[in-house]
């Protein structure tokens, strides 16, 4: 069972619909030509997916989930203009135990989590979890797309 952020998320949209409608009722829309800059995940595939994302601000990182997104939705994880170039992910599906990972080990929770630092991910209570980097290229907004293909099965031990 993935651990949830859906809820948080949920909660989110409802009170951000709720504050564009009044602005726009009020006459304070958002400028035509600007675009809304994000980290997106969409999950391509028919299961539910769990992900969590590790990141750097300043000098200090951090690791944080889990969001749960629905057969394919699309969700935002990072609301806001990217100040990073590297971004780090690692998505579990729910149904078939594949994985998208890779070989950045960043500490994690089975429970909605936010971590920061990268060491000593045991001591402190934490699971130590491989994630694999997204670049970016410096972009204001970027988009992941997890699909069946791309996953690692459940008892691939190579990846």
């Amino acid at each position: 069972m993935l651990p949830t952020r859906f809820t948080t998320y949920k909660r989110f949209r409802l009170s951000r619909t709720a504050l564009t409608l009044f602005a726009l009722a009020t006459g304070y829309g958002f400028a035509s030509g600007s675009a809304h800059a994000e980290l997106k995940v969409c999950n391509k595939t028919e299961s539910l997916v769990g992900v969590a994302v590790g990141y750097q601000v300043k000098k200090e990182w951090i690791t944080e989930g889990w969001w749960r997104i629905p057969a394919n939705v699309c969700t935002t994880i990072i609301d806001g203009d990217l100040n990073s170039r590297y971004f780090y992910l690692h998505a579990e599906n729910s149904d078939t135990g594949g994985r998208w990972r890779g070989p950045i080990f960043m500490c994690t929770s089975n429970k909605e989590f936010k971590i920061q630092g990268l060491k000593d991910c045991f001591p402190r209570g934490f699971e130590r979890t491989g994630f694999f980097e997204i670049d970016t290229g410096e972009q204001n907004s970027w988009q992941v797309r997890l699909t069946e293909a791309n996953q690692t099965k459940k008892d691939d031990p190579a990846k």
